[in-house]
């Protein structure tokens, strides 16, 4: 008799089922499981767990499968631990983000591991940004975005799991560490990154929960607009500007380069929810400051995840392609540098 190895999809159902029954107290049958794409660094698993006569729509957030486990996560990343208590506590004060419910155990074999309610609505940009059932979304993602952001900067850090707190000068000090390691000469991001040093703006009065990679893509919506906010794992203490500044850099807007909030609206009208909703008046010379950084931290992510493909850490030709996109960023340095003088 042949024994057919079990599959990725096995291993995940099996451990699912028992991590469900723990949680729900009752036999747990896992149906319609299916990995999502996207994701370049986590996995993201849909399932519905059937336990006590109850269909509960879940998801599964997961490390992928590596030889380097935790090796393998960008330093800035959050454990799954820690991200499943960010979402917790952003959840409890009222964040539109999904409630999760349950970590995996490492006897389940999954590694860092926890599981999320579904929640309705896609996250596909060219979708919403062109698909005529978000027609309406469109008009309004904008403003929700902005008044979203407004809850996550007003939780109570002392509800938060310990974190690491990251300024302006943290971020310049990163970059130049990233760049230095590619061991390539990058001239439009050093030059970027004297710019930002010269116009460094003070730590705040005092430091905010940043989401760290709040832009479209990591939010899923609805014909209504947004249901919830997704990929916390670069949460951190820090400026809530720099959420404001990630969200407007150009990459983000998918095309629609002339509505710089993702896409979808103005920065005015996003800060004028944002600050409508709770948050601190917004100072645009702070906001450019870290849109301009963020471009150039997302220019540098393309080269990393273009090496990990290239020096064969993880053949990918997601990472590949992602690559590709750094000489679009140094396009977009260029245009700001010289609009913002």
């Amino acid at each position: 008799m042949t024994v057919h190895p079990a599959t990725e999809a096995d291993l995940v159902r099996d451990a699912l089922a028992r991590a469900a029954r723990r949680h729900f107290a009752a036999p747990a049958t896992i149906e319609g499981l299916g990995r999502d794409s996207g994701g370049a660094s986590r996995q993201t698993w849909r399932f519905d767990a059937v336990a006590g006569g109850e269909r509960h729509p879940l998801i599964l957030r997961r490390d992928p499968p590596s030889a380097g486990g935790a090796a393998d996560r960008p330093a800035t990343a959050l454990d799954r631990a820690t991200e499943f208590r960010v979402l917790a506590a952003a959840h409890r004060a009222g964040v539109r983000a999904p409630e999760v419910l349950f970590e995996l155990t490492p006897e389940d074999g999954l590694g860092e591991a926890y599981v999320m309610r579904r929640v309705g609505g896609i996250a596909i940009a060219r979708k919403l940004l062109r698909d005529p059932p978000y027609a309406r979304a469109r008009g309004v993602i904008a403003g929700q975005l902005g008044a979203i952001l407004a809850s996550i900067h007003a939780v109570d850090i002392a509800t938060l799991p310990p974190l690491p707190h990251r300024e302006a000068a943290d971020g310049i000090a990163t970059l130049r560490q990233a760049l230095d390691t590619l061991g390539q000469p990058q001239p439009v991001f050093e030059l970027a990154l004297s710019w930002l040093d010269r116009r460094r703006p003070p730590p705040g009065a005092a430091p905010r929960l940043v989401h760290g990679d709040y832009r479209t893509g990591n939010y899923l919506a609805d014909e209504t607009g947004v249901t919830a906010i997704l990929d916390w794992e670069g949460a951190h203490l820090g400026d809530p500007v720099e959420d404001l500044g990630w969200l407007c850099v150009k990459s983000w807007r998918f095309g629609a380069v002339d509505r710089p909030a993702g896409g979808f609206g103005s920065r005015e009208t996003l800060w004028a929810a944002y600050e409508q909703a709770g948050g601190a008046p917004v100072d645009p010379a702070r906001a450019r400051w870290w849109e301009v950084f963020g471009t150039v931290r997302w220019g540098v992510i393309c080269h990393q995840q273009a090496w990990r493909h290239l020096g064969g850490s993880v053949k990918s030709m997601e990472l590949a392609a992602i690559g590709r996109r750094a000489v679009e960023t140094e396009v977009d340095l260029l245009q700001l540098l010289k609009e913002n003088g």
